[in-house]
């Protein structure tokens, strides 16, 4: 039993690490979209700045999760996972206060 629970908690690594991943260049992506309508409407919004706040974020726990992967220490793995699990959570909260303010940017102008 204890090899199955190990083997799912390098599962949940490798989905955070390519999520994570993916996650980054989503983030880069909109911010660029972003940057181009703001020049075209010529509105500001912050979303932009915590689009790459998020990206960061991303980032971090794409690296984390790695790290567990590659760490001998079960312990280690569990401390670091949990860390590049927590970062993953609040970098998807985050992006979803930008979608938000996203949308409220275009609609009001």
């Amino acid at each position: 039993m204890p090899n199955n629970r190990s083997h799912l908690e390098e599962d949940i690594c490798i989905h955070i690490f390519t999520v994570s991943a993916s996650m980054v260049g989503v983030c880069l992506t909109v911010i660029g979209l972003l940057r181009v309508v703001i020049a075209i409407r010529q509105i500001d919004s912050f979303a932009d700045d915590l689009l790459a706040l998020t990206a960061i974020l991303f980032l971090v726990s794409c690296l984390s999760s790695y790290w567990a992967l590659r760490t001998r220490s079960k312990g280690r793995m569990h401390q670091v996972e949990r860390f590049a699990d927590v970062v993953f959570i609040i970098a998807m909260l985050l992006m979803v206060v930008a979608c938000i303010i996203i949308t409220f940017a275009v609609a009001i102008s």
